[in-house]
């Protein structure tokens, strides 16, 4: 085991590596509890879909550390998930069987992409620009969830959204909670956002906001009502209805938000723990192998879109090297299971702070776009606006990626557009003609 983890020539021990898979699980636990209420509005069963988070989280991680060997854990994205909701389900109105089976082809066209190497011809092809955008329009869209969840931003006919009312017991517990997790991160203890979400839960059954749980441990969900669930269309109509050219968008868009995010987790992580050599990530193809297989895996479960997450840094910094600390957090998931009575205390005002928080993470992306070149600024700023505006995820990419091309050619700098960015933009357009 040692051998095969490389722990002499990395430096470490079981004790390092399992404190360090403990971290991570800490710090990424609250997935189990928001993914849920994120995927709930789809009319998906919130048991099964808890089941099947914390089985592709574990699958996922368990492949990732034994065969990319890396301390990276994975588990439904978010961002992902709310794409997922808002944009496919309910904005274009795809049952979400039928969403499932995107996520499902996406993950084997990622496997595929994986095993041809074909990698860094797809990155080089979307620029940097429109890749930091989406993600920071991405975490605006999440956090414009939260706050509407937690009632402090409601619809209001004249202008559309207004203040709520900030004297709601309900809004109470979310602001309370949102301080408290704001507070747990600036402090830079490690699982912030899920202390948070238990300090909010606590308040809530204190204060009589929430229902008192009948038990903490349980016996574990059926994964029946999704497991499988992909496959369904196939048996209720026809071919020409399943693979639509809405389906053809959702599809892109989730492998686009995912290959990226992906990427971009993987070297951020890798770098901090000293992984990157010669600016190359060694065995990034099993790395993302392993992401591609934990998506489709995930889909055939009942989830959307498992990737690789940031919160694994807090692990690396604990002093995980190697991927036995994601054996060990995939274990910590699998014992997950049995805590499932708690979801009933999870409501949206405990899970509304984490959405606040992990936009504001996501919006950091902001700050690697140079708004000073104006042919720059203009696709970035359409993107990361019309996320949250149009409350569209796939609206907010395809404004970025038909804009750019156009100010680029403006300014003179077609040779600087891959090709690949003008075929995109033709299917984007048709998307907004057509759909």
């Amino acid at each position: 085991m040692q051998r095969y983890f490389r722990f002499n020539e990395l430096n470490t021990n079981y004790k390092k590596e399992t404190i360090g898979g403990v971290t991570t699980f800490l710090a990424m636990a609250y997935i189990l509890f928001v993914n849920p209420s994120v995927l709930e509005p789809t009319g998906m069963d919130t048991g099964a879909v808890f089941t099947a988070t914390a089985l592709a989280a574990a699958i996922g991680t368990l492949i990732m550390g034994i065969v990319a060997r890396y301390p990276i854990a994975l588990a439904p994205g978010m961002g992902l998930n709310a794409f997922f909701t808002f944009s496919v389900v309910l904005g274009m109105g795809i049952p979400w069987e039928t969403a499932l089976l995107g996520v499902f082809i996406s993950g084997i066209i990622f496997i595929i992409i994986s095993l041809l190497g074909i990698r860094e011809l797809i990155i080089n092809a979307i620029p940097a620009v429109l890749k930091n955008a989406a993600a920071a329009g991405i975490g605006l869209f999440i956090a414009f969830v939260g706050l509407q969840n937690a009632e402090i931003i409601i619809a209001e006919e004249a202008t559309l959204v207004q203040i709520g009312d900030m004297t709601n017991p309900y809004t109470v517990l979310a602001v309370f909670g949102l301080f408290a997790t704001v507070i747990f991160m600036a402090i830079g203890l490690r699982g912030g956002i899920f202390y948070g979400m238990i300090v909010t839960a606590i308040a809530g059954v204190v204060t009589g906001l929430i229902d008192t749980p009948s038990n903490i441990v349980g016996a574990v969900p059926s994964l029946e009502p999704t497991f499988g669930a992909l496959f369904t269309p196939f048996g209720e109509m026809p071919l020409s209805e399943i693979f639509t050219l809405n389906l053809f968008i959702v599809i892109l868009t989730f492998l686009f938000v995912d290959f990226f995010d992906t990427s971009g987790t993987l070297y951020g992580v890798a770098n901090q723990a000293g992984f990157i050599k010669n600016n190359k990530l060694p065995r990034a193809g099993r790395a993302l192998l392993a992401d591609s297989s934990a998506s489709s895996i995930g889909a055939v479960l009942g989830t959307s879109t498992t990737t690789a997450y940031v919160e694994s840094a807090s692990g690396i910094a604990a002093g995980a090297r190697t991927g036995f600390a994601s054996v060990v957090t995939a274990g910590l998931f699998l014992v997950a299971l049995f805590f499932s009575p708690l979801l009933v205390v999870v409501t949206e005002q405990v899970t509304a702070p984490a959405l606040i928080i992990v936009g504001v993470l996501m919006a950091r992306s902001l700050g690697n776009i140079d708004w000073k070149q104006f042919e720059i600024a203009v696709p970035a700023f359409l993107t990361v606006v019309s996320m949250p505006l149009t409350y569209s995820i796939a609206t907010g990419i395809a404004m970025g990626f038909i804009m750019y091309p156009v100010t680029m050619l403006c300014k003179g700098r077609f040779k600087e557009v891959h090709p690949i960015m003008y075929v995109l933009f033709f299917v984007f357009l048709a998307y907004f003609i057509f759909l």
